[in-house]
């Protein structure tokens, strides 16, 4: 297996991520045994976090396993099935956020609520067109666009709904969330707009993918039993 030094990084990097993000879902899992979850709140946190290294165990692991066969171009039907794996477990995770948002605030399933989910149901839609070309290394530069526009809303419009009644609450721990998702997608936003005419840029996915680590960790740390700062916001119950 021969790698340049960009491709031994993210090799590297890619195991190392799969370690971290199951090894956090085996603690939320371990925690939430002796823990009250009667709103389901932590359970659909754990959750969330486990789909999201399941969809990345097909893409990181599918790219290391590519890089050992013989490289990217040589496995690219390995790496897009990858890459579709990703974009549904995502897309579910932010609707999970959605729900947990909901839970945490005592929020009801309004209007806004219903409209964001939609936004996720209209992402899943445009992901089945055939033009997505899911057997590509990198994907069509159009249609990689317009599935990721509603990802992009629904993701945000859920940062800005956690930030909005975090703040309010004075919840600290949900402020850090909302903080950690917007992160992410500063360096996820540049990827979509020109990874396809300027494939480096694709190394921006790793800082985004440590904010989810970090998300992950934050949960652990103060919704699992480690460091819990909710301020004036209920409990996660």
């Amino acid at each position: 297996m021969t790698l340049t030094p960009a491709q031994w990084m993210e090799f590297v990097f890619d195991i190392a991520y799969l370690i971290c993000i199951y090894g956090l879902v085996v603690l939320m899992s371990r925690r939430l045994r002796g823990m009250e979850d009667p709103k389901g709140l932590l359970s659909r946190f754990r959750t969330a976090f486990l789909l999201l290294a399941i969809g990345d165990t097909g893409h990181v692991g599918f790219r290391v396993v590519s890089y050992a066969r013989g490289g990217l171009e040589n496995n690219a039907l390995l790496v897009g099935l990858g890459a579709l794996a990703t974009a549904v477990t995502v897309t579910v995770l932010y609707a999970m956020l959605l729900e947990i948002w909901r839970l945490r605030f005592d929020r009801k399933r309004g209007i806004g609520y219903m409209a964001l989910m939609a936004v996720a149901a209209v992402r899943f839609v445009i992901m089945c067109f055939p033009q997505n070309d899911w057997g590509a290394v990198v994907p069509p530069e159009g249609w990689a666009l317009a599935r990721n526009i509603p990802l992009m809303v629904l993701g945000l419009s859920v940062a800005l709904l956690i930030l909005r009644d975090a703040r309010k609450a004075g919840d600290t721990t949900f402020t850090i969330v909302s903080a950690l998702i917007f992160v992410s997608y500063a360096f996820y936003t540049p990827v979509i707009l020109f990874v396809a005419k300027a494939p480096w840029v694709g190394m921006l996915m790793i800082p985004k993918t440590l904010a989810y680590i970090a998300m992950a960790w934050v949960g652990l740390r103060r919704l699992f039993g480690g460091s819990p700062v909710r301020g004036k916001a209920a409990a996660a119950q």
